[in-house]
């Protein structure tokens, strides 16, 4: 099939993952052909964690589950919490998968995330589910 990469979907600029395929009516449904322009961030409450330990093997582990979904930009760290940076083309889609991750480590009710545009200023809350809080970074 022309325009196809090993099973993933279709490649072209008249195609992207959200709609179907101009050119063939095919949807292209996979998130590995779509430019990652979507920064989420994953932030950790500090008095929430009963330690710190996590954050030397969690970058590796994110990395095995999401694999080239995102582009992992690293941390930054206050006296009050603790933001991991990715990039990524489906931030809801990475997220589900890392919270499976971080939820196995015990450290999801200390959590919470949003998404932004790289380089945006607004932020969509996506964890906790209803959140009252306005997502902002220090």
């Amino acid at each position: 099939m022309s325009g196809e990469v090993a099973g993933f979907g279709l490649r072209g600029d008249d195609c992207n993952a959200r709609t179907a395929c101009a050119r063939t009516g095919s949807i292209a449904g996979w998130v590995y052909n779509r430019r990652m322009d979507q920064q989420l961030i994953i932030k950790f409450w500090r008095k929430s964690l009963a330690d710190e330990a996590f954050l030397a093997t969690i970058e590796e582990e994110l990395k095995a589950v999401l694999g080239k979904t995102v582009e992992l930009e690293g941390y930054d760290v206050s006296a009050k919490e603790i933001n991991l940076f990715m990039l990524t083309a489906d931030p809801r889609h990475s997220f589900r998968r890392a919270k499976d991750i971080l939820e196995g480590k015990g450290i999801h009710n200390g959590m919470s995330a949003a998404f932004r545009l790289v380089g945006g200023a607004k932020f969509t809350s996506i964890w906790p589910l209803r959140s009252t809080r306005k997502f902002t970074l220090p």
